[in-house]
Formats: structure tokens, C-alpha cells, sequence
């Protein structure tokens, strides 16, 4: 029983996750992103939001994702889903810093 309920708040929080990351990807709502975090209040006016954006669309889809595979596996009793869990828990911080250099990059082209 407890495991459905674990399942149940999985499911519950990659719906959430879901939604943010829908947001992200139209670009509305408040930008989840430590860059625009950190930046101070001329900065974020003139910062191009569009990539950071598009970065935190996809982390967030990456944890959805990984969130709805592990109450897959909760709920069907495959731990063999885990391991697909964890490939893309490894991902998300490699993604993560690949974009991140990207987008330093590309600011600094311009």
C-alpha cells in the first residue's frame, strides 16, 4: 500500500514538473534558472531570457521524466526501469553544464 502511495506523489510531482516545463518552453512564468537568479536587476532587463529558458524546459522535463520512471517501476514492480531512472539522472547535470557553456559562449560571440 505504501508503495502506491509513493507512486502516487511521483506521478503527482512529474505532472508538476510537466506543466513547468511546458511553461518553460512557451516562455511564461517566472524563469527558473540560477543565471537569471543571480543576475542583478540591469542584467536580467537585458539578458537574452530565450536560451535560459529553453535550459530549464528541459531539466525540468529530464525530472519529470525520471520521476514518472520511478513510479513505473514502483508500481509494475521492474526495478530494471531504474536503471533507465538512473542513466537520466546522470544526464541532467551533463546536460546542464554542456548548455550552460554553450549559452556563455554564444553571450560572448555577440
Amino acid at each position: 500500500m505504501e508503495d502506491r502511495i509513493v507512486a502516487i506523489v511521483l506521478i503527482a510531482a512529474s505532472l508538476f514538473l510537466f506543466a513547468v516545463s511546458g511553461r518553460s518552453f512557451l516562455e511564461k512564468g517566472f524563469l527558473l534558472n540560477n543565471a537569471y537568479l543571480y543576475a542583478s536587476k540591469q542584467e536580467r532587463e537585458t539578458m537574452n531570457k530565450k536560451p535560459y529558458y529553453r535550459q530549464t524546459a528541459i531539466v525540468f522535463l529530464l525530472i519529470g521524466i525520471t520521476f514518472l520512471l520511478l513510479s513505473f517501476a514502483i508500481l509494475f514492480d521492474a526495478g530494471q526501469i531504474t536503471y533507465i531512472a538512473g542513466a537520466v539522472i546522470l544526464i541532467i547535470p551533463i546536460y546542464a553544464v554542456i548548455s550552460a557553456v554553450a549559452i556563455e559562449k554564444q553571450k560572448k560571440q555577440k
